[in-house]
Parts: C-alpha cells; structure tokens; sequence
C-alpha cells in the first residue's frame, strides 16, 4: 500500500525511531511499512494517522 509516512515524517524531522517510539512499534516496523513491505495494521494505521495529526486517507492511498 503506498503511504506518505517518509514525507511526512521527514516534515517533521522524525527518524524512523522516533516515529515508532511515539506510536509503539519497532524502528523496523516503521521501515516495513514506509517502504511497503507490510501493510499496517488498522490499529496500527490510526496511530500513525493521529500522531501525523491526518486522516488515514492523508497517510494511505487503498488503491497503491
């Protein structure tokens, strides 16, 4: 599934750590999904959706 989570990541000058930090995964799980590896989760993908303070259809295109 594409995603903008390197983008908006990046805006906020968050490494992958971080980000996974905040939302309670690995610094690998983050960098499965933002490569599109894995998809997320659905709880997983409102985490990500709230802490980048977006919808889900900001941060996930379904049809990538």
């Amino acid at each position: 599934m594409k995603n903008r989570i390197h983008v908006l990541r990046a805006e906020r000058r968050w490494s992958q750590a971080e980000l996974g930090e905040r939302v309670g995964v690995s610094r690998q799980a983050i960098n499965a999904v933002e490569t599109g590896k894995h998809d997320p989760s659905l709880s997983l993908a409102f985490k990500l959706a709230e802490v980048f303070e977006a919808r889900i259809e900001d941060v996930f295109d379904p049809k990538g």
